[in-house]
């Protein structure tokens, strides 16, 4: 008998070097493996949790849909969103059609015994809202710390204005 199929879904926050998902993909292949799940595609995305364009995401709802895995595998409930509307739409459609989720960092399976756990749900929708605090309180320290480096001219919000050069000067460049 083949092993159950699964998909990893990883992302990061930050668009350059300074974070990867690689430690995440490790994390849930390790998992995939004691747990006898067969990892049959990985979605890795550098974006914001607070973004509802995610192509990666979107790619990975359209393979489990299609019947190509049946489960999920994330690291951590907030990496499907950082609304708790955005993640319940992801659970609550995925797991309708049967696809288990697994939440490594809080150690749910949305689906238990072959069916939806409503103690996972209440679980998945306290998380849920925490990540969406989690994202209002990242959003209040960046403002705080602008209006702090602004006040002491540390920081110009916006674009430079205007060209350093002469409207010759750069004519003739």
């Amino acid at each position: 008998m083949d092993s159950p199929k699964a998909v990893i879904y990883a992302r990061v926050s930050s668009m350059g070097e300074r974070q990867s998902t690689e430690r995440q993909v490790a994390d849930l292949r390790r998992y995939a493996s004691a747990t006898g799940l067969d990892v049959v595609a990985v979605y890795e995305e550098k974006a914001s949790g607070a973004r509802t364009d995610r192509e990666q995401l979107a790619a990975c709802r359209e393979f489990l849909e299609s019947g190509g895995a049946q489960h999920l595998l994330v690291t951590e409930l907030s990496r499907l969103g950082r609304s708790l509307r955005q993640v319940l739409e992801v659970v609550d459609e995925l797991t309708a059609r049967g696809i288990n989720i697994f939440f490594q960092a809080q150690g749910l399976n949305t689906i238990v015994d072959g069916k939806p756990d409503a103690t996972v749900k209440t679980m998945v929708s306290m998380f849920g809202a925490f990540a969406e605090l989690e994202r209002t309180t990242i959003v209040d320290r960046l403002q705080s710390g602008r209006r702090v480096a602004i006040e002491q001219g540390r920081f110009s919000p916006g674009r430079p204005k205007g060209a350093t050069l002469s409207k010759e000067k750069l004519l003739a460049r």
